[in-house]
């Protein structure tokens, strides 16, 4: 009999035993459950609405039912088609943006050798995410004002003879909703891969700087590989929110002259749902946003196994 073959084999646990041996830690997990299922799952009987001439003083179950009125509507109105385009433009530029600024800032602090320099950068680039949306948003009318400073910048350079109305012309508003993402987010998101990045084994890079990898060869060999299933995990989740444009950030910087660029279906469902009361027309469009968003992290987690054999679940 060979070495291999004499050693004991383990027996596998069964389930009830693992789950007995770990008690403490399905105690701990009992109030986060609770918490979801109260909050997340108990309000999908709401759904029901969107089948119904919802009427508030009758109740769900007195309310009157119209079957896929509410859904035939919603696709036939151009708004929301309008609504529709406009999500998915401005979550893709989102993703992008905020994926490629992000990675390329971890990347730049994680080569910085001075420590002080690089918690000073690190402290500026993300102490905006933790400024509210509605101070953000000020900050940015103030910034592109006919008077604010890009402006007077344009203006006192030649570029343009008096300041452009940015926040009153559509063309502007996928990329000043992308810049303020990133002036926003890329400090804090870039926290993420600069924590990847501290399990790669300092071996790696001194075994490449002995074989003559420069700084960007070792980034691209070594560094970028190690992060990619971090990348990966957050972009398979990122996809999932294609249908989500963030309401407070869009619905604060748009007005009535950039709303063919500013209509998302957030905004889209509280100004022609929530605000006129039509709670079923609004449940019918949460419904069909849910159910792609659901279908796009599925797809994509299918499109991840494809490539390289994994995937979130």
């Amino acid at each position: 009999m060979s070495a291999i073959d004499a050693r004991p084999t383990r027996k596998k646990k069964s389930f009830l035993r693992r789950a007995y041996e770990q008690r403490q830690l399905f105690v701990l997990t009992v109030p986060f459950l609770l918490l979801v299922f109260v909050f997340n799952y108990m309000p999908i009987w709401g759904w029901l609405m969107a089948f119904q001439n919802y009427n508030p003083a009758r109740g769900i179950w007195n309310s009157r039912w119209i079957g896929l009125d509410n859904f035939t509507e919603a696709f036939a109105d151009r708004n929301f088609h309008n609504a529709i385009a406009n999500t998915l433009s401005i979550s893709a530029l989102r993703i992008v943006l905020g994926f490629a600024t992000a990675i390329l800032l971890a990347l730049l602090l994680n080569e910085v050798r001075s420590i002080i320099f690089k918690r000073v950068v690190q402290t500026i680039s993300y102490l905006p995410y933790f400024i509210s949306w509605v101070v953000a948003s000020s900050i940015v009318y103030m910034t592109l004002s006919p008077s604010g400073i890009v402006n007077t910048l344009l203006v006192n350079l030649g570029f343009v003879e008096k300041g452009i109305q940015f926040m009153g012309e559509p063309k502007y508003f996928y990329g000043i909703v992308g810049i303020s993402h990133v002036w926003k987010n890329v400090g804090w998101n870039a926290i993420i891969y600069l924590a990847a990045m501290t399990g790669i084994d300092q071996e790696l890079y001194e075994a490449a700087a002995v074989d003559g990898a420069g700084r960007l060869r070792r980034i691209w060999a070594i560094t970028l590989p190690s992060i990619l299933p971090t990348i990966k995990i957050l972009l398979v989740l990122a996809i999932g929110t294609l249908m989500s444009a963030s309401f407070e950030h869009i619905y604060l910087l748009s007005n009535p002259s950039n709303i063919s660029a500013s209509r998302t279906i957030e905004v889209y469902v509280y100004v022609y749902a929530m605000r006129g009361g039509r709670f079923s027309y609004g449940t019918a469009i949460g419904i069909f946003n849910s159910a792609v968003s659901i279908s796009l992290i599925m797809i994509s987690n299918w499109v991840s196994k494809r490539i390289d054999g994994y995937g979130i679940f």
